[in-house]
């Protein structure tokens, strides 16, 4: 019997379980088959030394963008295979945005593409590409 795939409320659900997420103030504004976007708002306390958003920041809002929309055609119960993000410009602005399309999917994996961008008075920017496999979790053995 398969996984019924989550709703919107239950993505919501699983953001709000993230400690992390919580702290970035992370929001799920986004959420269907094949698709997720995900709003990180700009603070200063996630710049680097130059200003521009860490790309550690940069790389959490590809990361989970990409993992709640392999989610969503995998069901919940998923976790991230291997992410690369290639950085294009630095990040600036107000927001970023990471949008996820699921490229393909097999029964177990799936193989997610993810633009980020920044929104700011010009309108989004660029400033990163990723791609990421999301696969089924494993259940952890009871000890």
């Amino acid at each position: 019997m398969s996984t019924p795939l989550p709703s919107f409320v239950q993505a919501l659900a699983v953001l709000a379980l993230q400690p992390f997420s919580e702290l970035l103030r992370a929001e799920l504004t986004a959420f269907h088959t094949g698709h997720a976007e995900l709003r990180v708002p700009v603070r200063a306390v996630l710049s680097q030394q130059h200003g521009f958003v860490h790309g550690g920041v940069i790389a959490y809002a590809a990361d989970n963008a990409v993992t709640f929309a392999g989610g969503s055609v995998l069901g919940p119960a998923v976790v991230t295979g291997g992410l690369s993000i290639q950085y294009v410009r630095p990040a600036r602005g107000t927001t970023l945005h990471a949008v996820a399309d699921v490229v393909t999917v097999t029964g177990s994996q799936a193989v997610v593409r993810c633009e980020v961008l920044t929104d700011g008075d010009d309108g989004e920017t660029l400033c990163a590409v990723a791609q990421g496999t999301v696969r089924l979790a494993r259940p952890v053995p009871a000890r």
